[in-house]
């Protein structure tokens, strides 16, 4: 009786064991077969028409139900007076209505006599300013002297009127110093190229021009010309939606450049009500 009770279960252990086999190997096979058939389709890639223009116009121009908008908004500003240019910016990225980041540096260091501004997209601007800077590098080492502030804008704005038309967003100014003094020049993605006394690029520079013409002259002092900056971005970004953060001020000497502050523009609305 014993005996047979335990070739039942014998036998029934048995069953349920190459029922469980079979269920396995049967899986085993149906993933193996998914992958022979996914593995035997040609791979494909979704890859951006070889034409940058017509990409740029397609997502603009709502084309197959996609449409994105190149929003951005910034406050940068440069001046020359006796003792050199200022150079200040607000710090803040912002994609339309969202705020990126607060603390974007607007201000690109070029090499220890040159800095370059940041307004339109933070990509385009970023880039080519870091290759404006391999090409000093390499004049310098070339011709055993620094470039002028003349030169390198129109380095960069020859390289980027190459890109005319394909999507560049970019409102430079290349401030710095050399044997003719200081120099200041406006450099956009349209290869425009210009010099003044004074510009002020981005969605606050209408505010920062108010701020700047009624305090503008040449021969402030150095603490004047500070003061006149830090406002100039502070009304900039009290009023534009788009422009806020910290105002960074430099000041290009014969020397070279400096950074003289970085200033919350929060903390600069009560200094200048408390001073009011």
């Amino acid at each position: 009786m014993a005996a047979e009770s335990l070739a039942k279960c014998y036998r029934n252990r048995s069953v349920i064991d190459f029922l469980s086999t079979s269920s396995k190997r049967s899986e085993d096979e149906m993933i193996e077969n998914e992958l022979k058939n996914h593995l035997s389709k040609e791979l494909t890639f979704q890859m951006p028409p070889t034409d940058p223009q017509t990409f740029v116009r397609s997502i603009n121009e709502q084309e197959n139900g996609v449409k994105i908008e190149f929003l951005h908004g910034t406050t940068t500003l440069a001046f020359k007076f006796q003792n050199g240019v200022i150079v200040a910016a607000d710090s803040r990225a912002s994609m339309g209505s969202y705020i990126g980041s607060q603390t974007v540096k607007k201000v690109i260091e070029i090499n220890p006599y040159l800095l370059g501004t940041m307004a339109g997209g933070a990509a385009d601007c970023s880039f080519w300013e870091r290759v404006l800077a391999e090409r000093c590098r390499v004049y310098e080492l070339r011709n055993k002297e620094r470039i002028s502030v003349a030169a390198a804008s129109k380095l960069l704005a020859n390289m980027v009127y190459n890109y005319k038309g394909m999507g560049l967003s970019m409102g430079t100014m290349i401030c710095g110093w050399d044997k003719r003094g200081p120099g200041l020049y406006y450099v956009d993605s349209d290869g425009t190229r210009m010099t003044n006394y004074m510009f002020s690029v981005g969605s606050g520079s209408t505010y920062a021009y108010g701020i700047l013409d009624s305090g503008y002259k040449y021969d402030l002092q150095n603490e004047e010309a500070y003061d006149l900056a830090r406002r100039a971005i502070y009304h900039a970004t009290h009023r534009d939606a788009y422009s806020g953060g910290s105002a960074n001020l430099y000041h290009v000497r014969e020397d070279g450049w400096i950074k003289v502050s970085q200033d919350d523009v929060g903390k600069l609305h009560y200094q200048y009500k408390d001073a009011e």
